[in-house]
């Protein structure tokens, strides 16, 4: 099925960006943008003709903002802000990163606030439908006046200029691959350069894919926990719908939800609660779960009405107003950007941190209620879990690491005109390390509560976790005398990753909060 999103003068969604960028969804400009973006450029080359200076349209940039630039060399100053502009550096950011950015400056464009012609959004969201993916670098943007270096780097394409990936992987010159599709490079004018480049549109790109891949990871780890919880003979009366509504954080209420449902009817729960249970307290890392997962989840709910916002606003300098005002602004400065792909990570690292401890208690022979130790199958001879343990540690101190804010950081460019930076697009790319690193910890969560459960056979789990199991065992053997344990680990970060777990649990229980 293909997909189509409409650009208009409103900006995108959510899902508008995931569409593009994930799954090359086709891009068509709607009429009342071409429309806006025409009469934005006559108020742009009336400018142009008068003898009033103008920033971006009749001067330097930045520091040279009083520099006077002749009629007869504003197309080569528009040249040279984008070639001088791209000076990136590093190993190339994923195409999915590159076409979400590529998709927010679009939306800006046609808002009709920023004087490009309607020609220049036509030919950026041909290069979108052709899937040509500039190569952007990994360094290069401080964040403001916004991701400066990787918009630039698209600009370029725009031009003909650079590189850029073809839908089938291949790395060609920018004007071989246009030419290719029949795409003709664009000539900038007048303002349209700063127009391409004075953008969040990087950061805000990244997180909004950061939400996507979060929001569905902290609902696999409320099924880890389930898990961990049957494995360890835990119980479910702390997830009661009363002991939550009395403190009425909403990511906590679903999470427990989520507990209350996956852990419904299971055996292995119901073999040790009667009377007879003198299990009142479990420790923390399985009775908080719901607590910190929820707290995580309110985060995330913070940070997408900030990712919202930004996707309903109009980030240029200068902005040209309907009246015919041409007005300079700070609104490309990322700091509220910045700061909530701060906090994404610092809360998905305790996350990450709780699912660790669960995962200790479950090999310790003296915290796992019966379990062998380190769920090895001749303990001593073999090492069972031993070192996945090691790994899951080692990925949640780099969570740790991650988690160190960026925004707090400022390092002064541009002849001290632009003295103060948000570090945003930094922000995003430790968001996205960090999000890989969480799948992996829950992967091992998994790998390891899938073992004990079996291991306390012949009680059985509940249907939920049951289904999580059994797609599991397609890709990773059950207990059983120590094997290599990289693709299995590998293996179990693919289906957490891919959603497999998560689409297999809600098939048998519904789709969780």
């Amino acid at each position: 099925m293909s997909l189509e999103v409409i650009v208009g003068r409103n900006g995108l969604s959510t899902s508008d960006v995931i569409a593009i960028a994930r799954y090359k969804a086709h891009i068509k400009i709607s009429q009342e943008a071409l429309d806006a973006m025409a009469a934005s450029r006559k108020i742009v080359d009336d400018l142009a003709a008068s003898e009033v200076p103008a920033y971006g349209i009749s001067t330097g940039f930045g520091a040279l903002a009083k520099k006077h630039i002749d009629p007869e060399l504003r197309s080569q100053l528009q040249k040279s802000l984008i070639r001088s502009h791209a000076a990136g550096s590093g190993a190339p950011v994923e195409d999915e990163v590159v076409r979400a950015m590529m998709s927010l400056r679009l939306a800006t464009m046609c808002s009709g606030f920023t004087g490009v012609r309607p020609l220049t959004a036509q030919t950026y969201a041909a290069l979108l439908n052709a899937h040509l993916t500039p190569v952007v670098r990994e360094f290069g943007s401080l964040g403001c006046s916004g991701d400066l270096a990787p918009l630039s780097t698209c600009a370029l394409a725009l031009m003909g200029e650079g590189e850029v990936r073809r839908k089938d992987g291949t790395v060609v010159s920018t004007s071989i691959a246009m030419e290719e599709e029949g795409i003709t490079p664009v000539e900038l004018t007048s303002k349209e350069g700063l127009a391409l480049i004075n953008g969040t549109d990087g950061m805000t790109g990244m997180l909004v894919m950061a939400l996507d891949d979060a929001t569905a990871l902290l609902k696999t780890v409320d099924v880890t926990a389930a898990m961990s919880i049957e494995a360890l003979l835990g119980t479910d009366k702390v997830f009661a719908e009363h002991l939550h509504t009395i403190r009425p954080h909403p990511g906590q209420s679903a999470s427990a939800k989520n507990l209350r449902e996956l852990l419904a009817l299971s055996p292995l729960i119901k073999s040790h609660s009667g009377k007879e249970d003198g299990r009142v307290q479990d420790a923390y890392s399985l009775r908080c779960a719901p607590q910190v997962a929820g707290g995580a989840r309110d985060t995330l709910s913070h940070a997408l009405t900030v990712a919202e916002r930004e996707l309903n606003s109009v980030i240029d300098n200068p902005i040209v107003l309907p009246d015919g005002d041409v007005r300079s602004n700070g609104n490309f400065h990322g700091a509220p950007i910045a700061y909530v792909l701060d906090f994404v990570a610092i809360a998905l690292a305790d996350v990450a941190s709780m699912s660790e401890r669960r995962t200790d208690r479950m090999l310790d022979e003296h915290r796992s209620f019966g379990l062998p130790p380190f769920l090895a199958d001749n303990a001593g001879v073999d090492s069972g879990m031993m070192i996945a343990q090691y790994t899951q540690a080692g990925l949640v101190s780099e969570m740790k690491r991650l988690a160190v804010p960026a925004s707090v950081d400022s390092i002064p460019s541009s002849a001290m005109q632009e003295d103060h930076v948000s570090m945003g697009w930094h922000a995003a790319r430790k968001l996205r390390k960090s999000i890989d690193a969480l799948a992996r910890v829950i992967a091992i969560e998994l790998m390891v509560s899938a073992r004990g459960i079996d291991l306390r056979a012949p009680l059985l789990p509940s249907a939920g976790t049951g289904a999580a199991i059994r797609t599991l065992r397609t890709k990773v053997q059950g207990p059983g005398t120590d094997r290599w344990l990289t693709p299995e680990i590998e293996a179990s970060y693919e289906l957490v990753l891919s959603r497999q777990i998560l689409s297999a649990v809600e098939k048998e229980v519904g789709v969780l909060a």
